[in-house]
């Protein structure tokens, strides 16, 4: 059985009434559950994988994703939307979930590096993170998004190094503010873009359609990532397993070789 994404509206959504599994005689299911997690829009490709094993190793269990910009499935959940558990890109939308009592205590998982992408061909002179500031085209989350939040952190950081008003000369190359760091991505691998900030994952699943330029080390900006599960779950004890599950051996392996880095303890 394949993971599933669920892709759910920014609006008031209605409880869906999704009954516990329940056990024949001999202790198997005999009853199909959903189980779904909302994830932050660079888990799409990593999570989607561990889905289709947690569903392996979970019979009669069916893993539906929600993927979308952090901020959007916070809004979602305040809205009522129904959910299991919530990985967010970082720790600012998960605290303010959980300060509503929307979400129990968070689990650190994984961490991420921002890149910046720029199209695969050599025509792009951006060669380092100071050409950003003379690039036409600048695509960057905006600034409700962690990514287009760490972008302006990065920004400002750099000030110290390329002048104080460094901040203020790329932001004037912005053309666009993304929802979704996929949704930066994808404007530079179409050529709407010159160049983007994305997290080095994302930069990796793009493959050969797109080149990276590496932010300085002291200049970067390291993308935490938490999950936990949400309080009005239809299945807390399957969430909690989920929670586990990603941050346990098996999901760290796979989130290592996806290219995420470990969880900061």
């Amino acid at each position: 059985m394949r993971a599933r994404w669920l892709l759910l509206p920014v609006a008031v959504l209605p409880l869906w009434l999704v009954s516990e599994p329940r056990a024949g005689s001999d202790g198997a299911r005999r009853e199909p559950v959903s189980l779904t997690v909302f994830a932050a829009a660079s888990l799409r490709d990593v999570f989607t994988a561990l889905g289709e094993r947690f569903e392996r190793t979970h019979p009669g269990v069916t893993v539906r994703f929600n993927f979308a910009g952090s901020q959007d499935l916070r809004t979602q959940l305040e809205h009522g939307a129904p959910a299991d558990a919530f990985a967010s890109a970082d720790n600012r939308q998960m605290e303010l979930v959980r300060s509503a009592g929307l979400v129990g205590a968070p689990v650190p998982f994984a961490t991420n590096a921002p890149v910046i992408v720029v199209p695969a061909d050599e025509r792009t002179p951006v060669r380092t993170l100071e050409d950003l500031a003379t690039v036409k085209r600048l695509v960057i989350g905006a600034p409700e998004v962690p990514i287009g939040a760490y972008s302006l952190q990065i920004f400002a950081r750099a000030r110290a190094r390329f002048g104080p008003d460094f901040a203020a000369r790329v932001e004037a190359r912005v053309v666009s503010r993304e929802l979704n760091v996929r949704q930066v991505l994808t404007k530079v691998m179409l050529g709407e873009a010159d160049a983007g900030i994305v997290y080095r994952t994302d930069a990796r699943s793009a493959g050969t359609r797109v080149r990276v330029v590496e932010i300085p080390p002291e200049l970067n900006v390291l993308a935490e990532y938490p999950v936990a599960v949400v309080t009005r779950s239809a299945h807390p004890e399957l969430a909690r397993h989920w929670v586990t599950f990603v941050s346990g051996p098996e999901g760290q392996a796979a989130l290592s070789s996806a290219g995420f880095g470990s969880p900061r303890q």
